[in-house]
């Protein structure tokens, strides 16, 4: 047979094949476009916080000077002087940024930074009745200060935010900024294009509401009546920011306006500027969820928060890692300003370092909102998932100093965790995930693959109990034989282990929350792909 093919499989034949390819079978097809995005929109660890909150201080307020008199003549005793906190600032915040990227953080997500409107302003905890200097929330967009085209006057200057994005790109870390298309009673919109809101018969216009939440301080768009005049403003605002160096948005509910809307503007945005992301923060249907995905958003909020057993993880990470990951990538926040969720209430400390580790292997991309380090739990009453005191609306100095001196921070955990991710290509990707199985259902394991660098994790759910099992690997898909033992060290930890295609774990809770060993290491060549 060998000689009978040598002619055809000659260096000449293949190369006369080469300069002239079979063309019976090929047939045209009309062009198809191709989209190629950079790195970002697949891997990269977020931070959010509030710019207000860092650097605030408290500053107290005394009493006129003279002694009030009390009852029948008598001295009054003395009033303690009263508090208020001053606002951080982009200069203040930008302090804080050298932790941050310590850490191992790659994006910085600030919730809006404009003008908040006065009109119906919330108080703490969503009172409807505010105190004078109570801040308002920053999704309330918009006063006489301007508008989503403007930064609020106690943050400081666009100068000034341009020297925090300044500062975040000399610390390798990029900034993301919120783009809530919705406005505050008194935003400039309302009295410059009254006709991109719908009005009642009385004149008013409605607020804002998504049972059961109600936004009496935020009036919603009406895309039906101007879509061309609201794409061409919000490619303005957006193009704005981007001369101010902002290259990702994080969009604020993007479900509850037209999918049309976005692939318009999405479009217009990537037509020029293919590098910028937009991460859609939609928690609604899963079909809406991959429809705005497919339509150009390039990352999307998921269920992870609500995901705590085996079976819910399982069942959604293979969801997310199959078909719909040629389209759809997730971002896996572990919290967020709005969602305290019920297991980090009830787990304490080790449940939000479970969460910490799943977050950070399961997605390529994962996040934290600030104060999550410091396992801030305290729900605003039982049964809610809103934070008591929130930071949504009333500024919250936190002294990190002190929390990590004390160590009562996560963030050794967390810098572990993205110095981990940073060293390793198979968590830097979604598809490639494999469940292996564990006999018993508090515990997790998992393997992640890219190329020859392949990492295996085992997480203990429980954060009340210690748990013990015995892991069964499925060794091909480890690329072992099944009677192989190999050498293995704990990323975490530094202990070393001789596993085989089964193995015992004891994962006691606050002390050794997981396993992350490493079967094959990256090559010379990986480590950290540029942003």
């Amino acid at each position: 047979a060998a000689s009978r093919l040598a002619a055809a499989l000659a260096p000449a034949a293949d190369e006369a094949l080469s300069r002239h390819p079979l063309r019976e079978l090929v047939s045209a097809s009309r062009p198809m476009p191709l989209t190629v995005e950079r790195r970002r929109a697949l891997y990269g660890s977020w931070y959010e916080l509030f710019p207000r909150s860092e650097g605030a201080r408290v500053e107290q307020i005394k009493p006129p000077k003279g002694t009030r008199k009390g009852r029948a003549g008598k001295a009054a005793k003395p009033q303690p002087p009263a508090a208020r906190i001053i606002s951080g600032t982009f200069r203040t915040a930008a302090e804080r940024l050298p932790a941050v990227a310590a850490m191992g953080f790659d994006v910085v997500y600030l919730p809006p930074i404009h003008p908040i409107g006065t009109t119906h302003r919330k108080g703490a905890d969503n009172t409807l009745s505010p105190g004078p200097d109570d801040p308002g929330v920053p999704w309330a967009i918009g006063s006489a200060e301007g508008g989503h085209d403007a930064v609020h006057p106690e943050l400081g200057t666009l100068a000034d935010f341009d020297h925090f994005v300044e500062t975040a790109r000399t610390l390798r870390m990029e900034i993301a900024l919120d783009f809530a298309l919705q406005c505050s009673p008194n935003h400039p919109w309302v009295t410059e294009h009254p006709e991109w809101f719908h009005h009642r018969p009385d004149g008013s216009i409605a607020y804002a509401e998504n049972p059961p939440k109600k936004y009496q301080d935020i009036y919603p768009i009406a895309f039906d009546k101007d879509m061309r005049g609201l794409v061409a403003e919000s490619v303005r605002v957006l193009r704005f920011w981007m001369d101010h160096g902002v290259r990702i948005f994080r969009v604020d509910n993007p479900h509850t306006k037209p999918v049309v809307f976005w692939e318009k503007v999405i479009g217009e945005i990537n037509r020029t500027d293919p590098d910028v992301i937009f991460l859609a923060e939609a928690f609604t249907r899963p079909a809406m969820m991959r429809t705005l995905a497919a339509v150009g958003f390039q990352q999307s909020y998921t269920y992870f928060t609500w995901r705590n057993t085996k079976q819910e993880l399982t069942e959604y990470v293979t969801e997310l890692s199959g078909d719909s990951a040629s389209y759809m990538r997730p971002n896996f926040f572990v919290n967020t300003p709005d969602i305290l969720p019920g297991y980090l209430q009830d787990g304490g400390r080790p449940a939000f370092e479970a969460r910490a580790v799943l977050g950070a292997t399961l997605s390529p991309s994962w996040g934290v909102y600030a104060g999550f380090e410091l396992c801030e739990n305290t729900p605003v009453r039982s049964g809610s998932e809103e934070y008591l005191h929130s930071e949504k609306y009333e500024i919250k100095p936190r002294d990190w100093e002190s929390a990590e001196r004390e160590g009562r921070s996560l963030a050794p955990l967390i810098t572990s965790l993205n110095r981990i991710r940073r060293r390793h290509p198979a968590l830097q990707q979604l598809r490639d995930v494999h469940f292996h199985s564990v006999d018993n259902e508090a515990l997790i394991a998992y393997s992640k693959r890219s190329g020859q660098n392949i990492v295996l994790v085992v997480v203990n759910l429980d954060p009340h109990h210690t748990q013990e099992a015995t892991v069964s690997l499925d060794m091909p898909q480890l690329c072992l034989d099944w009677h192989e033992r190999v050498p293995v060290r704990d990323e975490l930890t530094g202990d070393t282990y001789h596993w085989g295609r089964t193995f015992y774990v004891r994962l006691e809770p606050g002390v050794t929350p997981a396993h992350i060993v490493v079967l094959r290491p990256s090559p010379p060549t990986g480590g950290s792909p540029t942003p």
